[in-house]
């Protein structure tokens, strides 16, 4: 009895494969390409999200504090797409507040009256 051969072909280019009954690909080039051509597909890497949130935080958190201090409710902020997860340093001042910065925009989750709000501050000299 003839052992049942199995024909694949290369995910890249569909070139008929030979060797191993797992690969993939005809070549490291293909292979190559392959993975470039998926990346290009989904090109939403971690480090984008990253880096779009933290610039999209500090446009908002620049806009809402024209004058170097301001308070804004929280919803407002949370509502212009501003995520507080994604934040570059964070300063400590004397009463023990801890500020969270994207850069050289910070702020300071506070609660008023049952109202979650945030301090808006703008980084000084004095924080170093």
């Amino acid at each position: 009895m003839k052992p049942m051969r199995f024909y694949s072909a290369c995910l890249y280019c569909g070139a008929e494969l030979k060797g191993r009954a797992d690969k993939k690909f005809c070549d490291p080039q293909c292979k190559s390409a392959h993975q470039y051509q998926q990346a290009k597909q989904n090109p939403e890497r971690f480090y984008n999200k990253v880096d779009n949130q933290l610039k999209l935080n500090r446009r908002l958190l620049k806009n809402f504090n024209k004058a170097g201090k301001a308070t804004i409710r929280k919803e407002q902020l949370l509502q212009a797409g501003f995520d507080p997860n994604f934040f570059t340093h964070y300063w400590k001042n004397n009463k023990g507040d801890v500020y969270l910065f994207v850069y050289e925009y910070g702020f300071l989750k506070k609660t008023e009256n049952n109202t979650d709000k945030y301090i808006l501050v703008q980084w000084q000299d004095y924080m170093n």
